[in-house]
């Protein structure tokens, strides 16, 4: 198969408004032919996606496929190579839990108080005012009670929650996961599943960064990458074959619905490979 889809294939999208939470009229992301990179390169382009307020999106793509990229461009840290990118609202992001620093002497509560920086210039420090919008934060996360425990001290998931406090904090309208479910174990996940649920819920949009094919399934909308925009739109429509070849490339990937099989790129299903013994499916050992 050609590794570069059709621009019908990959820019798929429903309708705006049609969304499980999508509110017509309430866009938040509207990205137009966007080219981004660093020193005039691009990383990424032909990215062209909308997202309304309450929408949750999986961003699918290799190491290096422009997920990140495309993060600071939402972020306002990267402007457009070319074409345009509007985001109404303000964005946070919200890093994986296990690469925060755990030996700083700080609790919860001053993490979740850090979000106010965003919103401050840069010689004003955080008031009361800040610190009870960060303890109201703490609470919509179910973290209320650990608000002077030791941030150092919490689980993988708890950080997790506390982060994403802090950017609520932050008065974000667009919450940027990456890979917010690495080391949490199922109880935690299923948590932070119910957390990103009631955020959507409250019209907040969340962009959930992850290699998880089949938990990408359970969001409203899918962006794959893969140094361009390979597809957009529900899962149900994006999620096929020919859309994770053109995604993962050399990667392995287990589609959802398939246990042990996964997708190849195009240049191996030509011969036999001695590890992925069916070059149709790509059957894991």
């Amino acid at each position: 198969m050609d590794a570069k889809l059709s621009d019908g294939e990959r820019h798929r999208s429903a309708s705006p408004g049609s969304g499980l939470r999508e509110r017509p009229g309430r866009k938040l992301i509207e990205a137009l032919d966007l080219a981004i990179g660093y020193d005039g390169r691009p990383v990424l382009s032909e990215v062209r996606f909308e997202a309304w307020y309450g929408s949750r999106i999986g961003l699918l793509g290799p190491n290096g496929g422009g997920k990140t990229t495309l993060f600071r461009a939402l972020l306002g840290e990267l402007k457009p190579l070319s074409g345009s990118l509007t985001v109404e609202g303000a964005s946070a992001t919200v890093p994986q839990s296990d690469r925060s620093r755990l030996d700083y002497p700080v609790t919860c509560l001053d993490v979740a108080t850090m979000g106010a920086l965003a919103r401050l210039r840069w010689w004003q420090r955080p008031t009361r005012g800040d610190r009870a919008k960060a303890a109201e934060a703490l609470g919509t996360v179910g973290m209320g009670d650990r608000a002077d425990d030791s941030f150092g001290d919490l689980s993988g998931g708890q950080r997790q929650r506390v982060l994403i406090a802090r950017a609520l904090t932050a008065e974000a309208d667009l919450l940027l996961l990456d890979e917010p479910y690495t080391g949490l174990d199922s109880k935690s996940a299923k948590r932070l599943d119910r957390l990103i649920e009631e955020l959507a819920g409250d019209g907040r949009t969340v962009m959930i960064a992850t290699h998880d094919v089949e938990q990408a399934q359970g969001w409203d909308r899918v962006l794959c990458l893969n140094r361009t925009q390979i597809a957009f739109g529900p899962p149900d429509d994006v999620l096929d074959r020919k859309v994770l070849e053109a995604t993962y490339g050399g990667h392995i990937v287990e589609i959802p619905g398939e246990p042990g099989h996964g997708v190849l790129p195009p240049h191996h299903h030509d011969h036999e490979d001695p590890v992925h013994r069916d070059p149709a499916h790509g059957e894991l050992p």
